[in-house]
Formats: structure tokens, sequence, C-alpha cells
């Protein structure tokens, strides 16, 4: 459907849970500032890790979990976190 005359498209961002405090979720932005947003104004279920498809549009937030993208964040950083951990001593350290 096209959209109407000066309407504007809809801008989509991802921001990242990075954690979850009573009704607040912390919430990543993509410059990697930090915000706090109120739970009941996320989708029901998010948990830390997820990733959000934040899309503004006639100056209103619609939020969606993007499972896509937290399976491929999730992977990366088990990867990434495997590959440090490859060369890493094995046994007791002793401080």
């Amino acid at each position: 459907m096209p959209s109407a005359p000066g309407d504007a498209a809809p801008r989509s961002s991802h921001v990242t849970i990075d954690g979850l405090e009573g009704a607040f979720a912390r919430v990543e932005l993509a410059d990697g500032t930090l915000e706090d947003w109120r739970l009941e104004e996320l989708p029901v279920g998010v948990k830390e890790g997820d990733v959000l498809e934040v899309r503004l549009r006639g100056g209103e937030r619609h939020v969606r979990v993007d499972h896509g993208e937290t399976r491929r964040r999730r992977a990366s950083a088990r990867q990434a976190l495997t590959a440090m951990n490859q060369d890493a001593p094995t046994g007791e350290i002793d401080l």
C-alpha cells in the first residue's frame, strides 16, 4: 500500500537487551549507549541478549524481537569466545 503524501518511510534500527532489572530493561543502542526502557513497552518475554528491531513511524515506536539477528549474534559471540579460549592454559591457575 503506498504511503500517503507527507508520510515518512519507517526508520528501523536494532537494539540489544543488556539486562533486566525490575520493571525496566537496560537497552544498548546502536551507538553503544545504554538506556532504561519500561518492560511493559517491550514484547512479552524479552530476555537478556535479545536483539530488538525498532521501527519509528509517525512518532510511534514499534518493537519486535528479531529472532534471526539474535541467533546470529549469539553464534558469533560463541565463536569469538571459543577462539579466545583455544590457547588458554589448562589446569589450575595460581595467583
